[in-house]
């Protein structure tokens, strides 16, 4: 017996051997806010790694890394067969693009020297687009990464460089497969890319080849069904994927019926993001009969502003009947209607999945809606661009139109557009109570008006950006007259601050990120309880030639990290970031 006891006390402790989380020895100077240009700046990383026994980790995001210092660091790296996770986000803040790649061929060089063996590598955030993917190609096809489990290239601009890294990806895989251990890799993350349907393609190859894949993300790329569809099909060699996040790009019926064929198979998966996708009523009602009879771990799911309407709106909520590990359930901004809303939650109720359920305030939809009929994939731009051709007669009566998403959203202008209603208001009046209607009535020399209203406070940096969050407060999506009030202010306003001779365009960059809450503020200025309308008019103000270039990369790492105000405003953090994408 004692001998029986003595088995069972090994067995237990094998087991918790096997179980034990592994200590991770990091060396972290994140966020340090360190500008390294020569290799005396970086004296201090380098003893850090020189210091460590066993350095796992490094850690270098939120600080600005040039090539000599990155040589230098490099130099360290080279002597630590043992490391594994190179985390190195947001480590060029600043930089031109042109000296990205020598600082990463320095750090990848010295990887391969050391004969380490990777885990995990992160270059998020940094803008080095396909010759930051030239650089690292080595590095990735070599046998230090035939070991990776983790890659993540996330807002990098990568472009034509999503094609380079799946061809790396590849090759990677046919040579570590050669010796027996194949690249296994279960992380990967490459969202606001610009990958498009070449990248997505390509990626999708990729992904077939690998085959151990449990999450992907790659939102905001601007994929629409074709690239959907290579996906979707990809996925289904990917047995074990648990994530899929491929939020606002666009499927289309098309496409979302691929990807609904695709998820049967997929037993494993628990989180689905597919919100701001354009799914259409026919994609839903697909992906809801993969629902009803699959995917019996799923957890989340996001198919919000998808053009979904009542009908299939019901089946989705039908589909979770037996989603007993449902905790999330995104349904915003569809076109239910009032009725349809009613009946969701009333489904929701009856199988025990309210509480999962999101809000439903941005429902577009009317009980008139029973008659839809959703758009072929490929009439869309044909339709779209007749549609044009009928606004473009000269007559006054047409209604303005904006274009959202490459979908046509006809506005029609309220009375109180109209200048006979216009109640004639001041500058003073509106910066004491701003509203759209008191920025209408100070008449088409506002911008200068407003300012002229400042006085001596025009060159007081901090005040003229509050002036124009003021301004910025009152936009209304739904008025283009207001829209175009505020972007002639804007324009005035801005103008006057970025062209001042003592204008710092960094301060007003971080004086307009506090309002929008995404920087804590010294002087406790508190953010904007609704950013909406100053992420409508900054994607307004990125592309003017007042606004300076180099900090649309300061934007676009604060914007990304996500945030719970700014990521509620979906169609206007998606229209800042398409703006900022294109400068």
């Amino acid at each position: 017996m004692a001998g029986a006891d003595g088995d069972g006390v090994g067995s237990v402790a094998d087991l918790l051997a096997k179980t034990a989380v592994k200590q991770i020895n990091e060396v972290s100077f994140a966020d340090k806010g360190l500008k390294l240009n020569k290799a005396e700046d970086a004296k201090d990383i380098v003893q850090a790694i020189e210091d460590c026994k066993d350095m796992q980790s490094l850690r270098l995001e939120g600080n600005t890394v040039g090539s000599e210092a990155a040589e230098a660091i490099a130099k360290a790296l080279a002597k630590r067969p043992e490391f594994e996770r190179a985390k190195w986000a947001d480590m060029f803040t600043g930089r031109l693009r042109s000296e990205i790649p020598p600082a990463l061929r320095h750090l990848g060089a010295a990887i391969m020297t050391a004969g380490a063996h990777l885990v995990e590598i992160d270059l998020s955030d940094n803008a080095f687009g396909p010759d930051g993917v030239k650089a690292v190609q080595e590095l990735i096809e070599s046998k230090a990464c035939y070991t990776i489990k983790e890659l993540r290239f996330n807002n990098n601009g990568l472009g034509i460089g999503g094609k380079l890294l799946a061809e790396s990806l590849i090759r990677c895989h046919k040579s570590s497969l050669a010796t027996g251990r194949p690249l296994a890799l279960t992380v990967f993350v490459a969202g606001r890319n610009r990958l498009e349907n070449p990248g997505a393609i390509a990626l999708g190859e990729a992904f077939k080849t690998i085959g151990t894949l449990e999450e992907v993300a790659m939102p905001q790329n601007g994929i629409n069904h074709d690239g959907i569809t290579a996906l979707a099909e990809s996925f289904t060699h990917n047995k074990s994927l648990r994530s899929i996040n491929l939020q606002d790009n666009t499927f289309t019926e098309k496409g979302a019926i691929s990807m609904a064929k695709a998820l049967k198979d997929l037993e494993k998966l628990e989180s689905v993001n597919f919100g701001d996708c354009l799914v259409r009523t026919g994609g839903a009602a697909a992906l809801a009969d993969t629902f009803h009879h699959s995917l019996p771990n799923l957890r989340e799911l996001n198919l919000s502003y998808g053009e979904i309407h009542r009908e299939s709106g019901i089946k989705l909520a039908e589909s979770m009947e037996k989603k007993d590990a449902l905790r999330v359930l995104e349904l915003n901004g569809n076109s239910f209607g009032e009725e349809g809303v009613e009946l969701v939650r009333a489904v929701l109720e009856a199988n025990g999945h309210l509480d999962a359920l999101g809000s439903l305030s941005d429902d577009e939809g009317d009980d008139s809606d029973d008659d839809y009929e959703d758009v072929d994939d490929d009439e869309d731009t044909e339709d779209a661009e007749e549609e044009q051709e009928e606004g473009d007669d000269g007559e006054e009566s047409q209604d303005p139109e904006l274009q959202v998403q490459g979908v046509k959203a006809v506005i029609s202008p309220r009375p109180e557009d109209n200048k006979e209603n216009v109640v004639p208001a001041t500058a003073a009046e509106f910066l004491c109570f701003p509203s759209a209607n008191k920025l209408l009535g100070i008449g088409e020399d506002r911008g200068n008006l407003i300012l002229k209203e400042l006085g001596n406070d025009t060159g007081d940096l901090e005040k003229v950006v509050q002036v124009f969050v003021k301004v910025a407060s009152v936009m209304d999506s739904k008025r283009e007259a207001v829209m175009q009030a505020v972007y002639e202010a804007t324009d005035v306003i801005l103008r006057h601050l970025f062209n001042g001779d003592k204008c710092n365009p960094e301060a007003v960059a971080n004086s307009i990120l506090v309002h929008l809450g995404l920087i804590k503020s010294e002087d406790k200025i508190k953010p904007m309880r609704d950013p909406s309308g100053l992420l409508l008019a900054m994607a307004h103000v990125v592309k003017q030639d007042y606004f300076p270039s180099h900090l649309a990369q300061f934007f676009l790492i604060f914007l990304t990290k996500g945030h719970p105000v700014i990521d509620l405003c979906i169609q206007p953090k998606h229209q800042f970031l398409q703006a900022l994408f294109t400068i």
